[in-house]
């Protein structure tokens, strides 16, 4: 059994953070409806994503720097609503296996953002929908 097929409680911190499908969405600003509460993602993000690699500038102080930012645990991802359809830490929580693009699975940490997943090199202003 490949260690992202366990349960999440299961992953140790090094597998928790590998298991991560480098998409970015989760540093996207979001926006809830209040007469539906459907959540949209807005091309507005936190001032430490890079856009270019679709990961965080500064991970490591990523808490102390953005006070908001939410440190993503097997508790919370079974409850937090904003997460993308196609996270792999949501995936998992439900049971479903990862996406072929999923770099744990491809080989690559190149096919999130070849197959459109990712926020990477995408103009303010573009549209970045859910995939």
């Amino acid at each position: 059994m490949d260690f992202w097929e366990k349960p999440l409680d299961e992953l140790s911190r090094d597998e928790w953070e590998r298991l991560c499908d480098g998409c970015g969405k989760c540093c996207l600003v979001k926006m809830r409806d209040t007469e539906t509460d459907a959540v949209h993602y807005t091309d507005m993000a936190c001032h430490l994503l890079d856009r270019t690699t679709a990961r965080c500038s500064n991970y490591p102080l990523r808490h102390s720097m953005v006070p908001n930012c939410v440190a993503l645990t097997p508790d919370n991802v079974r409850t937090i609503d904003w997460l993308p359809e196609s996270c792999a830490y949501t995936k998992r929580a439900r049971g479903e296996p990862l996406e072929w693009w999923h770099p744990l699975i491809s080989g690559s940490s190149e096919t999130v953002h070849s197959a459109g997943i990712s926020v990477r090199s995408k103009p303010s202003g573009a549209s970045i929908a859910d995939a």
